[in-house]
C-alpha cells in the first residue's frame, strides 16, 4: 500500500457539491451490501442528512480528487464542545489499497485541530473490518472489547485524543527557568 499524495488534491465541499456525489452513492451501495437495507433507503438517509452538520465552523466535508475524479473522502461534525465526530469515511472501490484512507484521516484530523477540538470520536459497523484496521493503525483507541466477535459487539466505537502543539515559553521565561 503506497501513499501517493502528489496527484491527489484535498477539496473541502458542501454535501450538495457534485464532487461529494460519488462518496454518497458508493457508501449507499457499500452499506446496503453489508447491512441489508436497500441502496435507495441508505442513499436517502445520507443525502438528506442536514448539510449544516458538516459545515464550518463545527464541521467539514472533504473529498480527495485525482484527475478530476473523487477518489476518497470523509467528514466531521461537532459531537460536543471538545469532540468532533468522524462520519462517512470512504475510498472509491476502484482506488482502494493506495493509502487514501490514511490521507483522508490525516486531512480531517488537521481540520479538526484547526477547528479547536481536542478529541475525535467515531463509530463503524461490525461488518467493516478494513475500517477497524484503518482506525487502529491510525492510533485510535477501540471503545469496545476487541476479544469479542464483531457481530457480538455491534457498533464499534473509537476515540483519539489529539495532541495539539503547546506554546513554547518566551525567551525571558526560559531564562528565568534556567536560573532556578
Amino acid at each position: 500500500m503506497t501513499e501517493r499524495t502528489e496527484s491527489v488534491e484535498t477539496v473541502f465541499v458542501d454535501q450538495a457539491d457534485p464532487l461529494a456525489a460519488p462518496l454518497l452513492e458508493e457508501l449507499a451501495i457499500e452499506y446496503s451490501t453489508r447491512y441489508g437495507r436497500t441502496r435507495d433507503e441508505i442513499y436517502d438517509d445520507l443525502s438528506t442528512y442536514p448539510a449544516e452538520e458538516f459545515a464550518a465552523p463545527g464541521g467539514a466535508l472533504l473529498v480527495l480528487v485525482e484527475d478530476g475524479t473523487s477518489v476518497a473522502g470523509g467528514a466531521f461534525r461537532r459531537y460536543d464542545d471538545t469532540t468532533a465526530e468522524l462520519k462517512r469515511i470512504w475510498t472509491s472501490s476502484a482506488h482502494r489499497r493506495r493509502g487514501l484512507g490514511r490521507i483522508v484521516l490525516r486531512e480531517l484530523e488537521a481540520a479538526i485541530t484547526r477547528a479547536g477540538y481536542s478529541r475525535i470520536f467515531l463509530t463503524t459497523g461490525p461488518r467493516q473490518p478494513e475500517a477497524v484496521a484503518l482506525y487502529l493503525a491510525a492510533g485510535y483507541t477501540a471503545l469496545f472489547d476487541r476479544s469479542l466477535p464483531p457481530q457480538g459487539v455491534g457498533i464499534h466505537g473509537f476515540e483519539k485524543v489529539l495532541h495539539t502543539p503547546t506554546a513554547l515559553p518566551s525567551a525571558w521565561a526560559a531564562k528565568e527557568y534556567e536560573s532556578v
